[in-house]
């Protein structure tokens, strides 16, 4: 293990979190919040100070293989929701250092599941930073220090990206990985700037726009509003949020493919399309079910609601426009089973990823095949291409792996006294970074968890924004030998 390297990554991690702090501070500024001014002006000292103390432990072998890459993600990850937590912990907002912890890891791996039980009264800066942390941790704080050039990586930098990049086919675009991470960072700027614009344009106050925009983008649900997005009553606001909530579910190497015009490559794109077929099917059900159960007064509005929550469980942004407790079973069920698939890999969505499962499907068609021809030879292919096998045994370790995570942590928040329902909800929201989902886990409703139950939540929510390798391994004594 070459603890300098990791030493020297972790540093620059935490020296770009204190320069997010500063922004946060300027927020509070804004608004003439000393309090929190003071809180995030030594919180941003103390990380900055700490990146300092890393970077001189650092040594000039910064080679680093795939176990090193994995290291860096995990304990870069754990290090900036500990950092991140000092914010709500000086302010004195949150009593609990395991809520303030709760809440910043809650923001990094843009699961928005939130204790702040009123959100409405909690200072603008400290709302704007917690937003802040969900957009840089949606796309991957380490694809933007290369995008920025703050990191030059060697050969192991694509093995970092990787790691980083959610999604079980990952995919360059460009040779130059800086190149790569610019593409997909100026895609993720263009998409949350538009946002922020048309969303201002209907008549959100700009504030509001803006963490909206940025919870958008990284399919995190954080609101000012414990209503969520049903406080503003619109149907323009909503519209113009669930057809961005769609586009970040979606793959970002699509949208390069589009300003190239490689048309090509995006209508031999599988996934996009089951995507596109999944969210047009699961609407068209759920709203069927809502129009036969009288849960409104018209079609029309079941299917406002019904679009808007399949998109947003599905995205894994977790926005909320109507109390989805209160709904028939079946859309609940497909709903639930949403949330387990998520969104497109290569996105900001979490999720088993679309990819994923279409290679499990695929896979149980060719095992079917081979009983019936026991001798033909067959190859799974994805968008045209050959799947190495390799890939397809990491796609179905992880499933599985996924799964008996699933259920061990299931079994810890069951002792919470939580119907079977509620277990599997709050496990299957945090597993796949989606905060608020079925009713028990609406905003400020992890609250009432235990601390146990909340440190197997936020296990829960870095074990799925990092696909669960990058921290299983931590524990592995392996991972910290000398060789």
């Amino acid at each position: 293990m070459n603890y300098r390297a990791v030493s020297h990554y972790l540093g620059l991690v935490l020296k770009l979190e204190a320069i997010c702090m500063l922004a946060a501070f300027a927020v509070s500024m804004f608004y003439g919040e000393a309090v929190m001014m003071k809180s995030l002006l030594m919180s941003a000292g103390i990380t900055f100070l700490a990146g300092v103390i890393l970077g001189l432990l650092s040594g000039r072998d910064m080679k680093i293989r795939l176990r090193e890459s994995f290291v860096i993600i995990a304990v870069c990850w754990i290090a900036m929701s500990l950092m991140g937590a000092l914010p709500f912990w000086l302010s004195g907002v949150m009593e609990s250092f395991v809520d303030c912890v709760f809440e910043s890891v809650s923001g990094f791996t843009t699961t928005a599941a939130s204790v702040l039980v009123n959100t409405g009264s909690a200072p603008k800066g400290l709302l704007f930073w917690r937003s802040l942390s969900l957009w840089v941790g949606g796309m991957g704080v380490l694809v933007l220090l290369t995008a920025t050039a703050l990191i030059s990586w060697g050969e192991g930098g694509t093995q970092n990206l990787m790691a980083e990049n959610p999604g079980p086919v990952p995919g360059k675009l460009v040779p130059k990985l800086k190149n790569n991470a610019r593409i997909i960072y100026s895609v993720y700027i263009g998409l949350t700037a538009l946002e922020t614009i048309l969303l201002s344009a209907g008549g959100m106050p700009l504030f509001d726009s803006v963490l909206t925009a940025m919870a958008t983008a990284g399919t995190g649900g954080f609101t000012i509003h414990n209503a969520s997005v049903a406080a503003y009553g619109s149907l323009y606001i909503e519209t113009v949020i669930t057809v961005f909530m769609f586009m970040c579910g979606v793959n970002f190497n699509i949208y390069f493919f589009l300003l190239v015009r490689a048309f090509a490559d995006i209508r031999k794109n599988e996934e996009l399309k089951v995507y596109i077929g999944i969210v047009l099917g699961a609407s068209l059900l759920v709203a069927l079910n809502l129009s036969a159960g009288g849960a409104y007064p018209s079609f029309f509005v079941s299917l406002r609601h019904s679009v808007f929550q399949v998109v947003s469980i599905m995205s894994t942004t977790g926005f909320l426009t109507a109390d989805v407790a209160l709904w028939p079973s079946l859309s609940r069920i497909i709903l639930f089973f949403l949330m387990l698939i998520g969104a497109c890999a290569g996105s900001s969505a979490g999720g088993l990823k679309i990819a994923r499962v279409v290679l499990l499907f695929k896979e149980v068609k060719r095992a079917l095949f081979r009983v019936i021809r026991p001798r033909a030879v067959t190859m799974v292919k994805l968008d045209g291409k050959a799947v190495d096998r390799y890939v397809l045994h990491a796609a179905n370790a992880y499933i599985v792996a996924y799964f008996i995570l699933f259920a061990l942590s299931f079994i810890v928040i069951s002792a919470d006294n939580i119907d079977f329902e509620g277990s599997a909800t709050v496990v299957a929201a945090c597993m796949n970074n989606i905060g608020a989902g079925l009713g028990l886990t609406d905003t400020g409703k992890y609250a009432l968890f235990s601390p146990l139950s909340k440190l197997v939540l936020m296990f829960d929510m870095l074990l799925g924004r990092l696909e669960i390798y990058p921290v299983l391994l931590l524990f592995s004594p392996r991972t910290w030998r000398h060789l």
